[in-house]
């Protein structure tokens, strides 16, 4: 596995100037306003991991404990020019095993559902499955009809 520098950052306010210029800089995946704005407030509040490469942060990832064994990917974001080298699968392999050292046996995710014709999330769908995610389940009781909600979930071992 890829190893880059992958710090956990205490809560506060830096880790939500990085998430917010990281999902800025994704407008495909994050172009609601109201949703990038809770994205960047769990930055601020959950255990969140920053990707530094060449001297630069490139991307985040948020955790959050739903239960004592169960663990949520919140947000998570890189840098455009810095996708496809692996820093998404080194985040959520570190977020994987600190989810796991704080008892967690399950990690879950939630993306745009495969019943929306988005090209952007099609992309994270498969992702997310090439790390081991497994589909649980679509619903639109998150987002609504028209932001259907695909839930994947990860086994830690």
């Amino acid at each position: 596995m890829l190893r880059l520098p992958i710090e956990l950052r205490a809560n506060g306010d830096a880790n939500a100037a990085e998430a917010e210029a990281v999902l800025r800089a994704l407008p495909d995946w994050f172009e609601l306003e109201g949703a990038l704005l809770e994205l960047v407030q769990a930055a601020r509040t959950s255990p969140t991991f920053i990707a530094t490469e060449e001297g630069g942060d490139v991307g985040f990832l948020t955790l959050s404990s739903r239960t004592q064994e169960a663990a949520e990917i919140t947000a998570m974001g890189v840098l455009p020019e810095w996708h496809r080298r692996g820093i998404g699968r080194a985040l959520v392999e570190e977020a994987c095993q600190f989810a796991l050292d704080q008892g967690a046996r399950l990690l879950q995710v939630k993306t745009l559902g495969p019943s929306h014709p988005s090209e952007q999330y099609a992309r994270t769908r498969t992702f997310y499955e090439a790390l081991d995610f497994i589909p649980l389940e679509e619903t639109t009781a998150f987002w609504g009809v028209g932001n259907p909600c695909l839930i994947l979930v990860r086994t830690l071992s």
